[in-house]
């Protein structure tokens, strides 16, 4: 029933596509910059570790023809780079970089950027659009990861509390630990099955590819799927061996706690590798935090399934004694997660202010509120089991009613009507009308507690999920990191100043705009690009171009740019501006051998 409501909310809860984790933090060479020569190698920076596919980087140059690349490598060694090296003899300008990697917490991260040889071409070329992500392979996978999620702590949980919390009654436990281990056994095959498609963003057909099977494999996210099937199979076998030797309310030997101890923190280790913990800051802190945040959230969830289901279902209800271990087992869980969330929180927010300014903090600023309505709904459990223990240990004075016998002789000589027996802890109800110090329905407190736990696993159920969807929001750090990363400059060039110019000769095709980019706009040596556009919006062809720059205040110019025809846009690189101020750029378009215009425009040249 509650792994039903589980899977219908993840199915149909609209949860999003998983962001990527990786953001970029800069390019070599910059977004839309003009070199003057053919660089040797396309470097990339990002904010963490990433890994490379064989086809990381697709080049496509002014002919919009795709450049042989060398094979993707991380630059000198550096894990969070990602580097090709570019063929010789490239020809004058613009060139569309498209990439894909992926981030060190296993989500694929992709995009694009352009750069120019000598200057930019009139129509830069575009990568052929390609979804960043296969809608099928995408949705699979993150319904997979979900049910991953609900079926490890469904599967540790239920086995911590038949070990910890010892109920005498563990036949109801059996299928939601069964059903977690082949949940969690199913989901792993179709993750690592999907590995490759997901990180390339194709289909699932291509998962069986040869190449892709290899890449699986030994990638670091593949490995750490692998290493989980063998956890499974450890865990079955363990499970297998304590089923066939335990009786009801027998203590699970030591050792066999701990093995599952270790089995479970070694299977909390597989999600630690390959997620936000991984990459970042403080990586030994952050896996350690992340194993203990997992396993507490396994305790105290999936060990209030277990508490529920026993509650119910049970043909002996579960002493006191086991409530007050769960509810000790639980105040310990909430205890380490209460550390490891604060711990994580600040890990992944990295100042107050992103808790409302950034998705991860606003999804997050969700999760800590259900959190606390959960909070509330256990402390409510709470105070039913102390209720209940306290009501199972007090001494209870009992009045057993004795039928007076009968015939005409009346009562036995010396007997009365009633006589009072002081019991100890009251054992199950016998029909004997209790005094006032006992309870009158001693299972109204099992059934108050029934429905609080319930309302607990609810609630947790939506905190779960909520989780699942923080681990695919970029974190507030890393947005942060990228977004103090230097920034493309107007009309894409570091520093330049763009201005477009209309101008209109008064003849039938004679009207049109100028885009002028001024690279990088300051006193000194300037490069300049101007483009012809026609009145449609498309580029056209005019047989001359000419610009100047006077700066009258200083009684300067006009300086002629000296702009040339460079094969469908005037451009010049020795523009030289020898004073800051506001200069008067004069530019004279002329359409035909008889019609020309020209237009003025001021510009601010700093120093």
């Amino acid at each position: 029933m509650l792994l039903g409501t589980a899977l219908v909310l993840l199915l149909f809860g609209g949860a999003a596509p998983a962001s990527a984790h990786a953001a970029l933090r800069g390019t070599d060479p910059e977004d839309k910059s003009v070199v003057e020569s053919a660089p040797r190698h396309i470097t990339l920076t990002f904010t963490e570790s990433v890994g490379l596919l064989e086809d990381s980087f697709r080049v496509y140059g002014p002919d919009n023809r795709r450049v042989r690349l060398g094979e993707p490598r991380h630059a000198d060694g550096a894990s969070d780079t990602a580097r090709t090296e570019l063929p010789g003899g490239l020809t004058d300008g613009t060139y569309t970089v498209a990439w894909r990697v992926v981030s060190a917490d296993s989500h694929p991260v992709s995009g694009a950027f352009t750069f120019s040889i000598g200057a930019p071409s009139p129509t830069p070329p575009a990568a052929p659009a390609a979804p960043a992500e296969h809608p099928v392979t995408a949705s699979l996978y993150d319904t997979g990861r979900y049910l991953a999620y609900i079926a490890a702590a469904l599967l540790i949980g239920t086995a911590a509390f038949v070990g910890l919390c010892r109920p005498p009654d563990t036949a109801p436990l059996r299928l939601p630990l069964l059903t977690g281990w082949w949940t969690l056994l199913a989901a792993t095959v179709v993750l690592l099955v999907l590995r490759a498609p997901y990180e390339t963003g194709t289909a699932p057909g291509t998962a069986f590819d040869p190449s892709a099977v290899t890449r699986t494999l030994t990638g670091r996210p593949g490995l750490a799927l692998l290493a989980r099937l063998a956890l499974l199979l450890l865990t079955a076998a363990l499970l297998l061996r304590l089923s066939r030797r335990r009786a009801p309310g027998d203590r699970t030997p030591p050792a066999h706690l701990a093995v599952g101890a270790a089995l479970s923190v070694a299977l909390a280790l597989t999600w630690a590798a390959a997620e936000h913990a991984s990459a970042g800051i403080q990586v030994p802190v952050a896996m350690t935090s992340s194993v203990l945040h997992l396993l507490a959230t396994a305790c105290w969830l999936g060990g209030l399934t277990a508490l529920l289901l026993t509650l119910y279902r049970a043909h002996t209800p579960p002493p006191a004694a086991t409530v007050t271990r769960f509810s000790r087992l639980a105040f310990a869980s909430v205890t380490v997660l209460v550390v490891t969330g604060v711990y994580q929180s600040w890990r992944g927010l990295g100042s107050w202010t992103a808790l409302t300014d950034s998705p991860y903090g606003r999804t997050l600023t969700v999760k800590l509120l259900a959190t606390v309505f959960l909070l509330l709904a256990a402390g409510l459990s709470r105070r039913w089991t102390t209720l209940l223990v306290t009501r199972a240990n007090a001494p209870v004075t009992v009045a057993a009613r004795v039928p007076e016998p009968v015939g005409a002789a009346g009562p036995t000589p010396g007997t009365g009507p009633e006589r009072s027996a002081t019991t100890g802890p009251k054992g199950p109800d016998t029909g004997a009308g209790p005094d006032t110090d006992a309870d009158p329905d001693p299972s109204r407190g099992r059934r108050a507690l029934r429905r609080s736990v319930l309302a607990e696993v609810a609630v947790a159920v939506v905190v779960l999920l909520i989780t699942t969807v923080l681990t695919g929001t970029l974190p507030a750090r890393a947005e942060a990191e990228a977004a103090g990363a230097p920034r493309p400059q107007v009309a894409g060039l570091p520093g330049a100043s763009a201005f477009t110019v209309p101008y209109d000769v008064g003849t039938p095709g004679g009207r049109g705009t100028v885009q002028i980019t001024m690279d990088p706009g300051r006193v000194g040596e300037n490069g300049l690009q101007a483009v012809v556009f026609g009145a449609d919006g498309g580029l056209v062809t005019v047989p001359e171009l000419r610009l100047s720059f006077t700066l009258a205040a200083q009684d300067i110019g006009p300086l002629d740019a000296k702009v040339t025809d460079r094969g469908g846009y005037w451009a010049t690189n020795d523009l030289n501006l020898p004073l800051d101020g506001t200069w008067t750029m004069k530019l004279t378009v002329r359409v035909s051998e008889l019609d020309q215009v020209s237009e003025t425009r001021k510009v601010r040249i700093t120093r």
